[in-house]
């Protein structure tokens, strides 16, 4: 086995400038000897019958502690063999605990002109491009918009870059990179989401100005949040327009085309393609399960409620399914793992798509998949297609998904589950189709129009707007259940 020299950086550190100019210089290394943060608190994950069902779930906050650079040690590390490749590493000491990096890692992330475009900010170079023994020595720099930095020289470069080439990260980066990292691996996901009954519901409804979701960015924020929190939210005073639904999707972002169209109309006529449009009885569910990546969000914009009855109402999958864990593990794993395949067969349309009734978040290997970190829900019985796996008399599976089926029906329906509100003209609703289950009392078409118009909103726009709201008002944004605190 080789060795390698690598850079070992000790970082206590950040911005220091009024340090510099006023402190003598043996009193401000006196000064900087005697600051002191210690890392961020990393929890262990709990075993399995140590966990809560409830949720959010705790998440490990990120503690930046701006320091400056005491100094700089150069070492000699041992290479770990990954292969017939030695590994070689840039090792940083930062909050005083040493980091190493793979200079593979470093080198991937560079940012500078030359490896990033500066206008579409896409990459200029692949990864498949570092060489395998890719090496380089490092020093730190300071940097008057960023603050303190390693600046890596690199010994082979990428072929196409000359020995001028630089890459540089800001230590407050390579902090972040390391939380991140422990965040995705130590199992715990950062999650603000409030499971909820009726009575939750109605206590911490939000309605919401047509005017101030239009105009105003932190109404939208905090309008956006909470929808993400309870998958429920409301709009009133909206122009009675056809092309307003459109307007209020659009302050999200790109609304989703469908074959039902960019937007559609629920309205009761003859012969109808979709139960939506009759007067009848429509149960809980959860639209287009039968497609390969269903909307996130739907939107319903009421233009007329003139005839008796109609009668909105929605359930909490999520809160449904934490009480069915509750009451039977066996009966949520199955919903987790039995195959329930959903489709729309018509003469011009045939969608179809088999997924499981719960979804949950990947997990590690340790971990028991009945830990309740959701991901999705998969209700749609009007559109359920004839079962395609297990139905031999000899597996019990299919009377399992029975018996499972039927209890988390009895949770989704139970009265003190479900929120009903009759939309009135000039009002909206937008839920979470993942989450949220939707349904419609009958009503008298005869006696009057009833016409909502709808829209809906794919999750990848809607977190994307969300997180650049997050960015810009808490300085932090979430994905994959990891908070990352902004770095400029």
């Amino acid at each position: 086995m080789s060795l390698i020299t690598t850079t070992r950086l000790t970082v206590r550190s950040a911005s220091q400038h009024a340090v510099r100019a006023s402190t003598p210089t043996c009193k401000r290394r006196t000064f900087l000897n005697s600051i002191f943060s210690g890392p961020s608190t990393v929890k262990r994950r709990p075993r399995p019958e140590e966990e809560s069902p409830a949720l959010p779930t705790p998440t490990r906050e990120y503690h930046p502690s701006p320091r400056p650079p005491e100094k700089v040690v150069h070492s000699a590390a041992n290479a770990r063999q990954f292969d017939e490749y030695p590994v070689k590493t840039v090792a940083v000491s930062i909050d005083d605990s040493p980091r190493e990096f793979d200079t593979v890692f470093l080198r991937d992330s560079c940012t500078c002109p030359r490896c990033v475009d500066p206008h579409s900010k896409q990459k200029l170079f692949q990864t498949s491009d570092i060489p395998q023994k890719i090496e380089g020595t490092s020093r730190i720099v300071e940097d008057t918009d960023k603050g303190w930095m390693i600046e890596v020289e690199w010994q082979n470069d990428v072929p196409g870059y000359d020995a001028e080439h630089r890459t540089r990260h800001s230590l407050d980066w390579l902090r972040r990179a390391l939380n991140t990292e422990v965040e995705l691996r130590g199992g715990f996901r950062h999650d603000d989401r409030v499971l909820w009954d009726r009575d939750t519901i109605t206590k911490n409804n939000k309605w919401v100005d047509y005017e101030d979701w239009m105009g105003e960015d932190e109404v939208l924020f905090d309008a956006l949040s909470h929808l993400n929190k309870y998958g429920l939210l409301f709009l009133c005073n909206v122009p009675g327009s056809e092309v307003s639904v459109v307007d209020i999707a659009s302050r999200i972002g790109t609304l989703k085309d469908t074959f039902y169209g960019r937007t559609w109309d629920v309205r009761s006529k003859p012969k109808a393609e979709n139960i939506a449009y009759t007067p009848q009885f429509l149960g809980l569910h959860m639209d287009l399960l039968y497609t390969s990546n269903p909307p996130h969000l739907q939107l319903l914009h009421s233009l007329r409620a003139r005839t008796p009855g109609g009668e909105s109402f929605f359930s909490d999958a999520f809160h449904a399914a934490q009480k069915l864990h509750d009451v039977s593990k066996s009966h949520f794993r199955t919903l987790c793992t039995f195959p329930v395949t959903y489709h729309y067969h018509h003469k011009e349309y045939h969608y179809h798509n088999t997924r499981p009734t719960i979804e949950t978040h990947p997990y590690p290997k340790y971990s028991e998949p009945t830990n309740l970190a959701l991901h999705r829900v998969n209700w749609s019985p009007p559109f359920q297609a004839p079962f395609e796996a297990r139905i031999g008399t000899s597996s019990p599976a299919l009377r399992n998904y029975l018996a499972a089926s039927h209890a988390y029906e009895k949770l989704l329906s139970a009265e003190d589950n479900l929120f009903e509100y009759r939309l009135n003209e000039g009002e909206c609703v937008i839920f979470d189709n993942r989450r949220v289950l939707h349904a419609r009392r009958a009503f008298d078409a005869t006696k009057g129009e009833r016409w909502l118009k709808g829209a809906y909103v794919d999750d990848d726009v809607f977190f994307s707007k969300l997180r650049v709201l997050e960015e810009r008002f808490t300085g932090k944004w979430v994905a994959e259940g990891a908070v990352r605190p902004v770095v400029r």
